[in-house]
């Protein structure tokens, strides 16, 4: 019975890390599409191999998510972890068909932390508060200003190019900072499935916390979200490439290059699975803001913002209401 839902946690993760790639391809190429630096298909393909690529650069940010909460042994932790699953990819589909750009991290752990807490069951507050929360909504504000900043550094370095000869340049610059981007979204958002794998693992008793992740759970959950990218998540393209603001290539460059560096210290320095989607829609609005504020569509951003608010609770509520249901045929 055990080793069954154990096979059922792991492919659920699968199919959240692969919803959590088509949910978040737009993250990595939405910029560069828009501005014409890359076609749709070769952005996405050249996204699908660096998410891949990058969920092998680091196991930080899974020990992260493996450490909020402790469920318990036996099936009955294992249904905890099956639930926080379902609830997250509850959310991540109604954001998706409604086009918005919610956070599957903060989904995955609202998830957890609410399946959790509807069990009865230990949440490690202190992670949640100190490695999610808190950069919750410290990263966003980083990258909104580092943005703004980089845009008007390149404004001033420029102001006396061509334009037309520097777009061109800024073009080619997209296709290195879209694929800095995309190794980022891997290095973060794989190895979030990597450690809910290595919780159900641990909870099952099949590892142990010191040996670390085995090869197999890197290289699916590498495989589900590069060919969750590979799908594609048009909808959440449009929100991000267009109805934010449209953006010409240095700003697609500069928004870029600051949500990957954003991304790479949160993971290497911080071990904080922070949100690709909180990140890059910031720096698209900072670079955006240097234009002129009221080139930001701050209705749309907004809705956006409104959807960050929610997708904790919201995920957290799902992921209850699924183990009171689970409850109901447990022994």
């Amino acid at each position: 019975m055990e080793l069954a839902i154990i096979i059922a946690v792991v492919v659920v993760a699968l199919v959240f890390d692969y919803t959590n790639g088509f949910h978040d391809a737009a993250n990595a190429i939405a910029t560069s599409v828009s501005t014409g630096a890359l076609t749709p298909r070769v952005a996405l393909a050249m996204a699908a191999v660096m998410n891949f690529v990058g969920a092998f650069l680091g196991q930080k940010v899974a020990h992260t998510v493996s450490d909020t909460i402790d469920p318990g042994p036996g099936s009955h932790g294992l249904v905890i972890v099956m639930c926080g699953l379902l609830g997250a990819i509850t959310w991540n589909m109604i954001t998706w068909y409604y086009g918005l750009p919610s956070s599957s991290s903060h989904a995955l752990i609202g998830g957890l932390v609410g399946a959790a807490v509807a069990a009865g069951a230990s949440a490690n507050w202190a992670v949640v508060l100190e490695k999610v929360v808190i950069p919750m909504f410290l990263s966003p504000v980083v990258a909104f200003t580092l943005g703004f900043l980089l845009m008007v550094a390149i404004m001033w370095a420029f102001r006396n190019a061509n334009p037309g000869r520097a777009n061109r340049g800024f073009k080619v610059a997209q296709t290195i900072s879209a694929a800095a981007m995309a190794l980022g979204h891997g290095l973060q958002d794989a190895q979030k499935t990597m450690g809910v794998i290595f919780l159900a693992l641990l909870t099952g008793g099949y590892v142990a916390e010191s040996e670390g992740l085995p090869m197999w759970v890197i290289i699916a959950a590498a495989t589900a979200i590069s060919l969750g990218t590979w799908s594609g998540g048009w909808r959440i393209m449009r929100t991000l490439g267009r109805r934010i603001i449209h953006l010409d290539p240095p700003r697609g460059f500069a928004a870029e290059s600051v949500a990957a560096s954003v991304l790479y210290s949160t993971a290497y320095v911080f071990e904080a699975p922070i949100s690709t989607t909180h990140t890059i829609t910031s720096a698209v609005m900072g670079v955006g803001a240097t234009k002129r504020l009221s080139a930001v569509r701050w209705g749309v951003a907004k809705s956006i913002l409104t959807a960050w608010v929610l997708t904790f609770p919201a995920a957290a509520l799902a992921a209850a209401i699924c183990y009171w249901v689970a409850h109901l045929f447990l022994p």
